[in-house]
């Protein structure tokens, strides 16, 4: 168990000279989980030490996220009322970032992708 625990420390070090820089406003569109209608709204990124506060509006509905991240991802818990959740993103060569997520408990997946105002 140790062994395990020092090699993910080792490599959530090695992330950190490497960070995704998601930092921005964009425009969200995405879909519920397994397909079960779209969605549209925005999310604000900004830094918070070595992790990242993420605050979607959807519809006028606010989701609170705290991210993590590397040169290749950036991982989202969230949580809006009695909603939590988690999500996983990509950056794109155009500058968006998409990804998938669920709800803490799903079965199903949803799709996002954030568009750079």
């Amino acid at each position: 168990m140790r062994l395990a625990l020092s090699i993910v420390a080792a490599l959530v070090l090695s992330y950190g000279v490497a960070l995704a820089d998601p930092v921005g406003n964009y425009r969200v569109a995405g879909t519920n989980p397994g397909g079960d209608g779209k969605y549209s709204g925005e999310v604000a990124i900004s830094k918070t030490g070595d992790t990242f506060k993420v605050v979607w509006d959807i519809e006028g509905d606010k989701y609170v996220g705290t991210g993590i991240g590397s040169k290749d991802f950036i991982a989202v818990s969230y949580k809006s009322g009695d909603h939590t959740g988690l999500a996983l993103y990509a950056e794109q060569p155009d500058g968006s970032w998409s990804g998938f997520w669920t709800y803490a408990g799903g079965k199903k997946i949803g799709t996002e992708r954030w568009i750079k105002e």
